[in-house]
């Protein structure tokens, strides 16, 4: 039930698509043909999961030069100019150095600067030890190569997603000439009947009977054009096609469904899956991460330069004077020594090791998922290889019971009701081979995957 709700949505959002198309005059789709071969180098290029994969490559190579920018000098300038309104003013005893007879009062007033301030400088410094930085550097690497991974898991999924959608495409395609070839029989043998019944050689009941089964042939034809359009836009989205063009596929289920090619496939040996690549350099990651805690117990060694310019004046005119700047600088060597963090530092090595310890689990998880994966996949294959001889040979026998009832018929021996039969035993035969034939493609698109061997063949 959940299925066809699903369905109807689908085909009434085509209706409307279709519809509003038509009251704004727009232009008809320009056509694209397609194989199997072009969808996938074209989905590699254009999907937006594939796109972004390769953008987030590109961040993460930022992200190494971020690290190793790190270890670089690090050189900042500073300008500044004040004014005071107000020169701040210290008081002193009005005794000793600083005392002052002419003034009435315990205590004297002395101005702490001038009005105008300005000042140049520069200041450098230079990481000359820091554990954290090389373990750093060496995990932004590591980062950097588990996003190419990622990249490559993501093109397969695409890869896999698009070669469904092209081979729904394809039966849908296959089930039009089907229902259209069953329907140009019915018609025939309607024609047929209604001209022996005109020739009062056969009762109304026959030819409403041929009526009611070339009724039910023509909504199939209906059905399967409807699907086949909205494949093709599933197929579109799934590439990445823009939807201003129309696709149409040239080849046909029995091209991409060689059983030498089947066969062949239940023998091969798997390569590498991406999927342990990827939990391997997750490994790595947690691993430096574990050294990185560990260095924090290492001192940091920095050098540290500063050289600067100053100038002053009572009189905005006179602060750029050259006679009132003077210069400063220094050099310096500062190390921080780690002593006490609540442990924090322990407490993250403790996680470390336990996160480790998931990894390898999952290693040993993911192995043993792969082995049934793939046997899974194999048996799937065989099984679906079986069901598509026994419908070919169904096949077969029912367009021979088909031919005989027929001519039996027009010979006056059989009965109409047995061509009708038989002309339905015909078409359900028809669409059993279609989908055998359909689910030993996704068996084998489901054993490449399984094997690892999704992009064979494809351009990178």
């Amino acid at each position: 039930m959940h299925k066809t709700k699903i369905y109807l949505i689908a085909l009434l959002s085509l209706s409307l698509f279709r519809l509003e198309a038509i009251a704004q005059g727009a232009p008809p789709l320009e056509t694209l043909q397609l194989t199997l071969q072009q969808a996938l180098e074209y989905a590699l290029e254009n999907n937006v999961d594939a796109k972004n994969a390769r953008l987030e490559l590109l961040i993460a190579e930022t992200t190494v030069k971020e690290e190793l920018s790190k270890g670089l000098p690090q050189i900042d300038g500073s300008f500044n100019f004040n004014y005071n309104p107000a020169v701040p003013i210290l008081f002193v005893p009005n005794e000793g150095p600083f005392g002052d007879p002419t003034i009435d009062a315990d205590v004297v007033p002395l101005r702490l600067g001038v009005s105008y301030q300005s000042g140049l400088g520069v200041t450098a410094s230079q990481m000359i030890f820091d554990g954290s930085f090389f373990v750093g550097l060496r995990a932004s690497k590591t980062l950097r190569e588990l996003t190419e991974y990622d990249r490559i898991k993501t093109e397969n999924d695409v890869l896999l997603t698009v070669k469904k959608a092209y081979f729904g495409a394809l039966v849908n395609k296959e089930r039009i000439k089907l229902a259209e070839s069953n329907l140009t029989r019915i018609d025939s043998l309607l024609d047929e009947t209604k001209a022996i019944y005109e020739a009062g050689l056969a009762e109304k009941i026959d030819v409403s009977r041929i009526q009611v089964q070339r009724n039910n042939i023509y909504t199939q034809v209906e059905r399967s054009r409807t699907a086949y359009e909205i494949s093709k836009q599933l197929l579109k989205i799934q590439m990445g096609l823009p939807k201003e063009y129309d696709v149409l596929i040239t080849e046909t289920l029995a091209e991409l469904n060689p059983e030498v090619k089947l066969n062949q496939l239940l023998t091969m040996e798997g390569m590498p899956r991406v999927e342990v690549n990827q939990l391997e350099k997750n490994l790595e990651l947690v691993g430096l991460d574990l050294k990185n805690n560990t260095v924090q117990y290492m001192p940091s060694i920095t050098f540290n330069a500063n050289y600067q310019r100053s100038g002053a004046s009572n009189d905005l005119s006179n602060v750029y004077d050259s006679r009132n700047w003077f210069s400063s600088s220094l050099l310096g060597v500062s190390m921080q020594i780690p002593i006490f963090d609540g442990f924090l530092k322990s407490a993250r090595i403790q996680r470390n090791r336990i996160q480790q310890d998931q990894l390898k689990n999952q290693r040993l998880f993911l192995d043993d998922n792969i082995s049934l994966e793939i046997y899974q996949a194999r048996t799937n294959l065989k099984n679906d290889l079986n069901i598509m001889e026994v419908q070919r040979e169904n096949m077969a026998l029912a367009q021979e019971v088909y031919d005989i009832s027929k001519i039996k018929y027009n010979e006056g021996v059989g009965s109409n009701l047995e061509v009708v039969d038989a002309d339905a035993a015909l078409i359900e035969s028809e669409i059993n081979y279609l989908g055998a034939l359909y689910d030993g493609l996704i068996s084998r698109v489901d054993l490449e995957k399984a094997l690892g061997i999704l992009k064979e063949g494809i351009n990178d």
